[in-house]
């Protein structure tokens, strides 16, 4: 279409549709969530679907009744009832005993990978990524590699018995820091540590240095300042790293059986004996659903409690 002056107009029709593609590119470009929620669509989706599939195949599963195979299925709420009868003591005091491992080995991750992650942040000016990549060298190599070198130095004639009598400090090897609960928590503690040190980093990397020059100026010393200021606004990599040690370690089943012995056996290794050597899916499926319900519980209880607690000292404050 073409104007008095000869020259060609895009008339209203043909620009509707380029004006809402360009509404549509303004909306992109200035919205960043709307970016985000959209870039992360594709692998959000793709990992809810194999974990949805995965979870209702085995809470159809944790009904069944274990049967011979090729006989008809049949459902039953036995599985379940078992675990909470007398006779199911065994997996409630499993559960019972892996919750408590899991919370020990976070604490001893915390209170190792906090005093490196602040030396990291605050204490270390040059080639700070040169030892963020030393922190994660362990993971260079193989995870039942790392579980068998804590075997080897915790044996009875292993490394740490060897410099013990080289030393003089005992007289015969210890038989006791193996095949035990403080070896599994040791071997974790040490396995998962950069999982801790990293989140705890980026949260004492992003704390404003000038928060921390007002508390001095006001008169706060070295430790006071840390209780008030540093501290309170690490604690998002604190939690996040807590969250993802704890759920990650109550089910772990490789390193109790490498080096927990029969004190140091998890709910996990009992779940993994359900399938494989007793050749009993239902209930081994119904006790893999009853630990992840517990888990959840304790999980929302710990996050109603920080969140009611940070809301607490909003309202005081």
């Amino acid at each position: 279409m073409a104007n008095p002056n000869g020259t060609l107009v895009q008339s209203p029709v043909d620009r509707g549709p380029l004006s809402l593609r360009r509404r549509l590119w303004r909306l992109w470009y200035i919205n960043e969530n709307l970016r985000g929620y959209v870039l992360l669509l594709p692998p959000l989706l793709f990992v809810f679907i194999m974990l949805m599939v995965a979870l209702v195949t085995l809470v159809a599963q944790s009904f069944w009744v274990n049967t011979a195979p090729g006989a008809a299925v049949q459902y039953t709420l036995a599985n379940y009832a078992l675990l909470l009868t007398p006779e199911g003591e065994m997996y409630r005091v499993l559960l019972l005993r892996s919750l408590w491992m899991s919370l020990m080995m976070t604490v001893s991750v915390l209170l190792f990978s906090y005093p490196i992650a602040y030396i990291l942040a605050f204490h270390v000016h040059k080639h700070k990524v040169f030892w963020l990549i030393v922190i994660t060298i362990p993971f260079w190599i193989s995870y039942l590699l790392r579980v068998f070198s804590w075997k080897v130095i915790l044996q009875y004639y292993g490394v740490l018995n060897s410099i013990f009598l080289e030393l003089g400090f005992i007289d015969e090897p210890l038989d006791n820091l193996l095949h035990n609960r403080s070896a599994v928590i040791v071997t974790l503690t040490h396995a998962w540590a950069a999982f801790a040190i990293l989140p705890i980093y980026v949260s004492l990397e992003k704390i404003d240095r000038s928060l921390l020059e007002a508390a001095t100026d006001l008169g706060d010393g070295l430790m006071r300042r840390f209780w008030r200021v540093t501290l309170p606004l690490s604690m998002p990599g604190v939690l996040g790293a807590t969250l993802l040690l704890f759920i990650r370690n109550v089910g772990d089943y490789v390193t109790p059986s490498l080096v927990g012995g029969v004190s140091g056996t998890m709910l996990g290794n009992l779940i993994v004996s359900l399938f494989t050597r007793m050749d009993n899916e239902p209930l081994a499926a119904a006790v893999s659903i009853f630990m992840m319900l517990s888990l959840t519980l304790v999980v929302c209880v710990f996050v109603l409690v920080i969140g009611g607690r940070r809301r607490l000292r909003g309202v005081t404050s």
